[in-house]
């Protein structure tokens, strides 16, 4: 290393301060990933085809991480317990300095047969970086990781639900005809379904399209004009029905949200967003009011299941951020209860109290309101006056 000693000793205080930082961003991402449900579900398996290819290279990028994230963690204590010592001459410096910007880092090391060694060669070679060398190698096997497991859950994700309206459409037809043309959607629906539970990223979703057509002409064959008409207008009647209900949840979610806002962190509100669905359903009356009604079935099929997810997304929204309010509600009333307990035992005042009072007060009055940080203000004030009343006498 080349330099002015004390420059390189500031540039291993800084790199220290930023490999513990990254530390700590590693751990979070790392149990994250380790959370993700779709990792999960790659892990059980089994799998197939690309996506068993895929997550084979995801999963030793996954060991790598894990090996990485404690060679680094190690790499950091040892550091910092050299960078504390007391007696920190010019060797203690020397070796911190090595440590946080050299190859400090053994990464394997293998034993040379004694067949190709020369007299001099060692017996044993070491792989080793540096820490900022770690870091980047880590990167990489984490995007590794985190591509094939997003991707295959957004094609789970994706494809399951319209699988299941498929596989639900195909069971009602059965109940009213059989025919080849439905033998043959449901054998195409039954090798994509098999497909997509074991290759989801492979699985060509196409098939689906062709599976559609194959029960949309299933049912044409099934169906008469008035038939059709009178199905299909019933089922828009209802989609109208679910419109109203979507819009009263929508006002109700509205509602929740406006009473948390201002008074929670923006990331602890829940929001639901997404396009305006009445559109598309007026797009559909046209169409019976033009008395197309081959072309209703897929759209309305379609609409009916984006209404059912935005009505179940505003349902959950609007229990979560009640629950908030009515959370922060009970800790104000629990924490009015032990201060009028501790004022009738002549302990509002007391020494001990005192800050602790203040502390669940802001906790609890003070935007952004944090539910863990204010439980957790409302229970020491709650516990320092339950100690203090039984030394306090009635």
């Amino acid at each position: 290393m080349t330099g002015p000693f004390p420059a390189l000793l500031t540039r291993a205080d800084n790199e220290l301060s930023r490999l513990e930082a990254a530390a700590a961003t590693i751990a979070a991402n790392l149990v994250d990933l380790d959370d993700n449900r779709a990792r999960k579900d790659l892990d059980r398996g089994p799998l197939t085809g690309r996506t068993a290819t895929q997550w084979q290279d995801a999963t030793a990028a996954l060991t790598q991480l894990w090996d990485g994230y404690g060679m680094l963690t190690a790499l950091i204590t040892e550091a910092r317990t050299t960078r504390a010592q007391r007696r920190f001459g010019d060797a203690e410096r020397s070796v911190y300095v090595d440590q946080v910007l050299g190859r400090s880092i053994t990464l394997s090391t293998t034993t040379v047969p004694l067949a190709r060694r020369g007299l001099l060669g060692a017996g044993q070679v070491s792989t080793t970086c540096s820490p900022a060398e770690l870091l980047s190698a880590m990167e990489a096997a984490f995007r590794t990781a985190v591509s094939v497991a997003t991707w295959a859950g957004e094609r789970w994700s994706k494809l399951l639900p319209e699988t299941a309206d498929l596989t639900a459409r195909l069971t009602h037809l059965r109940t009213l005809t059989s025919s080849a043309t439905l033998d043959e959607a449901d054998t195409r629906l039954g090798d994509f379904t098999a497909t997509l539970a074991t290759d989801p990223i492979g699985c060509d979703d196409n098939i689906l399209d062709r599976v559609r057509a194959l029960l949309d002409r299933a049912d044409a064959e099934r169906t008469s004009a008035g038939e059709l008409r009178e199905t299909l207008t019933q089922r828009l009647a209802d989609a109208h029905g679910l419109a109203t209900r979507l819009a009263a949840a929508a006002h109700t979610a509205a509602a929740a949200e406006d009473a948390v806002t201002g008074r929670f962190a923006d990331g602890d509100i829940a929001r639901v967003g997404g396009p305006d669905l009445r559109p598309d359903l007026a797009a559909v009356d046209a169409l019976a009011a033009a008395g197309h009604w081959a072309l209703i079935s897929p759209r309305l099929a379609a609409w009916t299941r984006q209404a059912r997810e935005r009505l179940a997304a505003l349902s959950e929204a609007t229990t979560r951020n009640s629950a908030m309010l009515s959370g922060r509600n009970e800790l104000r009333g629990r924490f009015d209860a032990y201060r009028a307990k501790a004022g009738s035992r002549g302990l509002a005042e007391h020494g001990t109290l005192v800050p602790l009072a203040e502390r669940a007060r802001s906790a609890l009055t003070e935007a952004p309101v944090n539910l863990d940080s204010a439980r957790a203000a409302v229970a020491a004030y709650q516990d320092a006056v339950a100690a203090l009343t039984r030394e306090v006498p009635r």
